[in-house]
């Protein structure tokens, strides 16, 4: 039965492609919420669940092939962050990565030296991405043009739901920023999209490391130097929590 809709998958896909036009119908899905954790509270809908479309197969199938093409594309020419472990091929090493940092970023006596280390974690990391500076940080930084370019503002825009709960469904939206849970290109898309933050948090003098929306910041700094290094992490040049508020295009 496979072989005898593989000419009609084909001719989709090959389709979507040429022309740079994701179908409306393929962006059509109805959202179910996902309980987190069985110990959060099930009435703080916006912390507690998880957004899960149902997604077409025929959409990921497109998706798939777009997502070979396009990984190709920046590893190939150096452009994804040498800083960023997550779905990058022979980088999922994270604990190794985030000791080996540490004990990069230290003086030569490590017994003199103190290491602060913040911990980002990014809420909904997947769904605050704004579509108009993934277009743009995809066509300068990625340098992705024409017809591929305007595939993929077809594929993020536009994409209208309702919201499942139980046996009952919501009034239809349509999503203005982020990129579908569970969809095949997601993952890639939010760390090109993040590409640039480690541009800005070099330029503020800290080591850093990052897997998905998870971001470490490691700072050395001697004993005497104590209360300048914490006035200089705590300024608000160098705050943490400021780093993810920034445009960076």
């Amino acid at each position: 039965m496979c072989s005898v809709h593989t000419p009609t998958i084909t001719n989709s896909v090959n389709l979507s492609l040429t022309s740079g036009h994701f179908h409306p119908i393929l962006k059509e899905s109805v959202i179910s919420t996902l309980l987190k954790k069985p110990t959060l509270d099930k009435d703080q809908l916006s912390h507690s669940y998880r957004p899960i479309p149902n997604l077409s197969l025929i959409s990921k199938i497109i998706e798939r092939v777009v997502k070979s093409r396009l990984t190709d594309h920046p590893v190939s020419n150096s452009l994804l962050n040498s800083n960023q472990s997550a779905y990058c091929k022979h980088h999922s090493l994270k604990q190794l990565c985030c000791i080996s940092m540490i004990i990069s970023s230290m003086p030569s006596d490590h017994r003199s030296c103190h290491v602060f280390a913040s911990l980002i974690d990014m809420s909904a990391a997947f769904d605050t991405i704004d579509h108009n500076i993934l277009i743009t940080r995809l066509s300068s930084w990625f340098e992705i043009q024409g017809s591929v370019l305007n595939w993929f503002e077809s594929y993020l825009t536009s994409r209208s739901f309702p919201v499942k709960c139980d046996k009952d469904f919501s009034s239809e939206h349509i999503s203005s920023c982020g990129v579908p849970q569970g969809s095949v290109l997601g993952p890639l898309l939010f760390v090109m999209y993040t590409t640039p933050l480690s541009t800005l948090i070099s330029s503020l003098s800290l080591n850093h490391h990052l897997y998905a929306d998870d971001t470490q910041l490691f700072f050395s700094f001697h004993p005497r130097n104590f209360d300048s290094s914490i006035s200089h992490l705590q300024s608000p040049d160098c705050s943490a929590t400021d780093f993810f508020l920034l445009d960076v295009r």
